[in-house]
Parts: C-alpha cells; structure tokens; sequence
C-alpha cells in the first residue's frame, strides 16, 4: 500500500467553503475564510487515497510562493517543474510556483503550540526547499479551481515570502529545472504551469 493511500490529511467539507462564500479562482478575502476552515470543528484527517477522489472534502494545501526583486528591479519568483516522483501524478511535468503540500495527521502529532496548518506548511517547506536566505512573508489570498480533477479536491492558501536574496535550492530529485525567473516572462509561458500556478500568476502578478 503507497504512502498515498494510507496517509491521513487535514480536510474540511466542501459545504462549508460554499457555505462561507463560493468562488472559483483567486480570493484575497482570507479572513472571511480561515477562522472557520482551520477551527477544529470542521477540520478532519482523512485517507489521501479516498479523499483525492471525494469532491464532497477539501483538502488544505499551503501554497507559498517565493518573489525578489533583482538587480535590474524586475520582479522575479521561484519556479520550477514537477518531475515524475512527485505525489500527485495528474501534476507531473507542470510547471510550477508554488512550494507546499498536504496536511498530515503527523503534524497534529508534533504540532505543540502550533496550528497542525503551520507546523504542516513548515515540514513541506523544510522537505521540498533549502531557504538560504532572510524572508518575509505574508498571507495572500486562496485559490480554489473546481475545472480540474485536481482542483476539485483541493483549495489552497497562497503564501507570498519575499526574499532578501534568490537563494533557494530544491531538496528533493524531483523538484527540476528551478529558479527564479521574471514574472513578465512566465505570465507569456502560462500553458506549461499548472493551473493553480496559473491562477496565482495572473491575480498577483497580472498587472506587473
């Protein structure tokens, strides 16, 4: 059995986030939002194997993105590829901005004065990423995209962490092709990114 199907990630029902305010693609308005979709009244750990396939849950996906600001002043974010050996299969060869990933019953486990949120968004950060440098970061909206088979089965919540330099290094094999790059440029390439990516690309970056 692959780690897929027995892990145990945080989810809220998908009622609630329609009951809170539906929309599809980018939304700033975190407060409406977060209070309820993290208070242990509607959160749970469920099987990832079944839940990928529920559309009935949501599961909470930390989405932080990397931005500095260069030399020339061009605005530039941390990209990179998917490669084979990641999680979510319906992903692989995307391109992508995003650094994050599943809440795991593990993180309610080590958590301690934390939010099992942060304390998950911290682990994929460390296991995905090496941050060689000083940041800041800052909460910047969420992304739900019911058009995918992925999406509907998801919603994200868009970290933006602006770094002092463009020092970040991938920790895993299948984290490819990486860098920074200008955002003028990837918003011209957005059919190789994955949707989210392209999703954010656009609301946060669109009139750059």
């Amino acid at each position: 059995m692959s780690l897929v199907e027995t892990e145990q990630v945080l989810v809220v029902p998908t009622s609630l986030f329609h009951r809170l305010g539906y929309f599809q693609g980018f939304s700033t308005e975190t407060e409406r939002y977060l209070d309820e979709l993290l208070s242990p009244e509607h959160t749970s750990y469920r099987p990832r194997g079944e839940m990928e396939d529920d559309p009935s849950y949501k599961q909470l996906i930390p989405y932080v993105i990397f931005r500095y600001v260069d030399d020339n002043g061009d605005l530039t974010v941390f990209q990179y590829t998917r490669g084979k050996g990641q999680g979510e299969k319906r992903l692989h060869a995307k391109r992508s901005i995003g650094i994050g990933g599943h809440i795991s019953s593990i993180d309610e486990e080590s958590a301690g004065d934390l939010h099992p949120y942060h304390e998950g968004m911290q682990r994929e950060l460390a296991e995905e990423v090496a941050i060689n440098t000083k940041y800041a970061a800052r909460l910047a909206g969420l992304i739900n995209d019911d058009q995918t088979d992925v999406g509907k089965v998801h919603l994200g919540v868009v970290h933006v962490c602006d770094v002092e330099s463009p020092d970040i290094e991938p920790r895993e094999d299948e984290i490819i092709e990486t860098g920074f790059r200008s955002v003028r440029e990837l918003l011209q390439e957005l059919d190789g990114f994955e949707s989210w990516s392209q999703i954010c690309l656009q609301a946060l970056f669109g009139e750059e």
